[in-house]
């Protein structure tokens, strides 16, 4: 049974569970799978070499959510062909690529947790009484080690976004 840790976020105000280990710099990066908008299969070996953001939000129709995936989006063509941006989600596949489409997001990856929550109890983002993922950031460089993490305190808040830029340019 995968660990739960009761409070480590807050969710508009209230406390709630993650399930999964709480991720630190300096480990090693624990494999997922999860979803493309096509519905392939999606696993951390499949950018095995590059540097990774790994960029988690509960679900791109929302403002914060929407804005995080923008702003990578963003930022991505910056950062050089070594680097790719992960948004992970636990929003279905065709919902992702309809945002995607809406949204003009084509430098960024979503990818699905919905199916087995596989990245989110590998990653400890699942919150358990919303079956959605937390906000967080995890910068993980070319040879799978964690340079970066950011849970964000309260999911309904902004990521510090120049850090994990930051983490990623350095990881390179």
């Amino acid at each position: 049974m995968a660990e739960e840790r009761t409070g480590a976020v807050t969710f508009a105000g209230k406390p709630v569970t993650l399930i999964g280990p709480q991720i630190q710099v300096g480990q090693k990066a624990p494999n997922f799978e999860v979803l493309a908008n096509d519905l392939s299969p999606v696993t951390l070996a499949d950018s095995k070499g590059k540097v990774r953001i790994i960029s988690v939000v509960p679900s791109l129709d929302t403002g914060v959510c929407d804005a995080q995936t923008r702003r990578f989006n963003e930022e991505a063509s910056g950062l050089g062909d070594n680097v790719v941006v992960l948004t992970i989600s636990a929003d279905l596949p065709f919902a992702q690529k309809r945002w995607c489409a809406a949204a003009g997001v084509d430098r960024v990856q979503t990818l699905s947790d919905h199916r087995e929550m596989s990245f989110g109890t590998a990653y400890g983002t699942y919150m358990k009484e919303l079956r959605l993922e937390c906000r967080a950031v995890f910068v993980v460089d070319s040879n799978d080690t964690v340079t970066y993490v950011e849970y964000v305190p309260e999911v309904t808040q902004h990521p510090n976004y120049e850090a994990a830029l930051n983490a990623a340019k350095a990881a390179r």
